[in-house]
């Protein structure tokens, strides 16, 4: 039997929830949080050893991290992770701005750790089974795709989330979090963007899920990719109604999507009648079980896919094998949002997505630290909503107060 694999986790919510879960490989021993309340609770319950300072986390005995810190800083805590000789996992984003991105890449090729970036929507069921038929040609080339990811909340939900005014759900543009969109379509046909145009739905002062919060970002985006081999996609992400996650891949010879109604873990295969072979149907519909640790997955979070992260960076570790969601199409799916982001603002003119595999391209980027974050003030700093600059209104700061004094 193969020795587990001894990681430590940065983050006391989500990536304490990740580690408590991990597969039978890996061992939990250290938990890293700026909470000391909640870390001293986590020690006892755990019998794990706690940190506040990263730097004194990662001395710890242990082979790998798991990063669920904050989205936008997320790279220098994976590129410290390396130095210090440990394999990494990291939550989304991969990286928040463009010389982050090539320092990240750099730091996992001078190194010999796995650098996994855990997207865990591709690794849904109905994904899974679309990336394996598309593979096997079913639908023909790619040609058309789209991917969404709309999550409404009620303005005390959010607030619960983002606790202080400069929480980065409250500031992160609306064309950031595009992962979960975008990520499943590029892991499904294998196709990267190379251009983006970004479109956002501003804030909205008339809907109460976001006028009564403390965002200062817009209601929504979505992002046109124009992508390697040609094709076009069309990526939906952010508070509007009609909570739900959906892709839809047009192929030339078919189409496949999961269900937008009813059960939502449903397949459609659709081929046109004429190209249908005698004796079969033009229109499949089916809920497809995980291919491999199907009854493991089903235990596990969003729909399964989280059991596949971390199933994918234990194999990656135990084998030398580098990951299929690597650093590259990590970076990829990260820098989708910040270059949609610069077409937002320049009345969404189309924007290079820079293949920062080209070492000689990373050059053009590598001081590239544009972002909208209030900690890091600098000429030419964009801002979090294409309204420009504003501070959330007066029914806000006091649900705000109150939400975050009860918790």
């Amino acid at each position: 039997m193969a020795p587990r694999v001894r990681v430590g986790v940065v983050g006391i919510g989500r990536g304490l929830w990740l580690g408590e879960r991990a597969a039978a490989g890996f061992e939990l021993v250290a938990v890293c949080d700026t909470d000391e309340a909640g870390l001293r609770d986590v020690g006892r319950r755990l019998g794990v050893a706690t940190y506040t300072e990263y730097s004194r986390f990662l001395e710890h005995d242990m082979d790998a991290v798991l990063l669920a810190n904050n989205f936008h800083e997320h790279a220098p805590f994976a590129i410290k992770a390396l130095a210090a000789d440990k394999h990494v996992m990291s939550e989304t984003a991969a990286c928040h701005t463009l010389a982050e991105a090539v320092a990240l890449i750099e730091a996992v090729e001078a190194s010999d750790r796995v650098y996994l970036f855990a997207e865990n929507y591709p690794y849904m069921a109905f994904n899974q089974e679309m990336r394996r038929r598309y593979r096997a040609g079913d639908i023909g080339e790619f040609r058309y795709g789209e991917g969404e990811y709309v999550h409404p909340d009620p303005a005390a939900v959010k607030l619960a989330r983002s606790r202080g005014y400069d929480h980065w759900r409250n500031w992160i543009p609306a064309t950031y979090y595009c992962t979960h969109s975008v990520g499943p379509v590029m892991f499904i046909t294998g196709t990267r963007p190379e251009k983006v145009n970004g479109f956002v739905i501003p804030f909205d002062a008339n809907d109460p899920t976001m006028a009564h919060s403390a965002k200062i970002q817009d209601t929504a985006a979505t992002i046109i990719c124009r992508m390697s081999g040609g094709a076009v996609v069309k990526s939906l992400h952010g508070g509007l109604r009609g909570h739900g996650n959906y892709v839809r891949i047009h192929g030339n010879r078919g189409l496949m999507e999961n269900g937008r109604h009813g059960d939502k873990q449903r397949l459609r295969i659709w081929r046109e009648p004429w190209e249908t072979p005698v004796g079969e149907s033009s229109e499949i519909v089916y809920r497809p079980t995980f291919p491999h640790y199907h009854e493991e997955a089903t235990a596990a979070g969003h729909g399964g896919a989280d059991f596949f992260t971390l199933r994918a960076f234990l194999d990656a570790i135990r084998t030398g094998e580098p990951p299929e969601i690597d650093v590259y199409l990590g970076v990829d799916m990260s820098i989708v949002g910040i270059q949609a982001w610069r077409s937002v603002l320049a009345d969404s003119a189309p924007v290079e997505v820079p293949d920062l595999r080209d070492r000689a391209l990373r050059v053009r980027y590598a001081d590239d630290h544009w972002s909208p974050d209030p900690a890091r003030s600098m000429p030419g700093q964009p801002p979090s909503s294409v309204l420009g600059r504003f501070e959330p209104g007066a029914e806000a700061r006091a649900l705000a107060d109150k939400v975050w004094s009860d918790a």
